[in-house]
């Protein structure tokens, strides 16, 4: 199976304890907040670099909103290589799953034990103690050049909202509201076309 929930490994790689994450510095423009420093995969999943080819990944708060609540989040083996864009973990929440993808190429060497326990880190506290897990990547500063950062990142966040609405607008009406964060948790509100339209759009799976 490719993705499970990390025990301790047969090859002594370890799920990482609970890991003190400082606290980004916010940059507030446009009604948004998003941490300096950190770099966005378009199918909305975040990296920052933490020195020393040492990667540290998770899912954005826009991800999160769409999310809104999940179930169980299931993230790639420990010492796996993971790819740039393709799936690093899969969220799950009444038995509708969608995957997220890894901003980065590299091996994984931990995840967040605290996320494993409780997914909905991920999606509350996605920029701290929401962190997914953390990849060895070698090519990193080759990736980051690949993902969107710095004074782009608000009008890219901006445009995903305004996407989101017109699709919401077309696609379930009822769900549609005047400006703002779309609806928490609407990829789960929805019928599974429009769930699977929406993935599409946004997570790129």
């Amino acid at each position: 199976m490719y993705f499970r929930r990390p025990e301790p490994a047969a090859n002594g790689l370890q799920v990482a304890p609970a890991k003190r994450v400082a606290t980004p510095v916010m940059m507030k423009q446009a009604g948004f907040e998003v941490p300096e420093e950190y770099c966005f995969h378009p199918g909305h999943t975040w990296v920052v670099d933490e020195g020393r080819q040492n990667a540290r990944v998770g899912i954005d708060a826009f991800a999160g909103n769409l999310l809104g609540k999940i179930d169980s989040i299931e993230i790639a083996d420990l010492n796996r290589w993971v790819r740039q864009g393709q799936p690093l973990a899969t969220v799950t929440r009444d038995g509708r799953s969608v995957d997220v993808l890894c901003p980065v190429e590299g091996v994984l060497v931990s995840v967040n034990h605290e996320v494993l326990k409780n997914p909905n880190l991920a999606i509350d506290d996605p920029y701290r103690n929401g962190w997914l897990c953390a990849i060895k990547a070698p090519e990193l500063a080759t990736n980051i050049k690949n993902l969107l950062q710095g004074p782009i990142v608000v009008p890219w966040m901006q445009n995903s909202l305004a996407r989101v609405a017109a699709m919401v607008q077309q696609l379930t009406p009822a769900l549609a509201q005047d400006g703002g964060l779309p609806v928490k948790g609407l990829l789960f509100q929805v019928d599974a076309d429009v769930q699977q339209k929406l993935v599409n759009e946004f997570f790129l799976t």
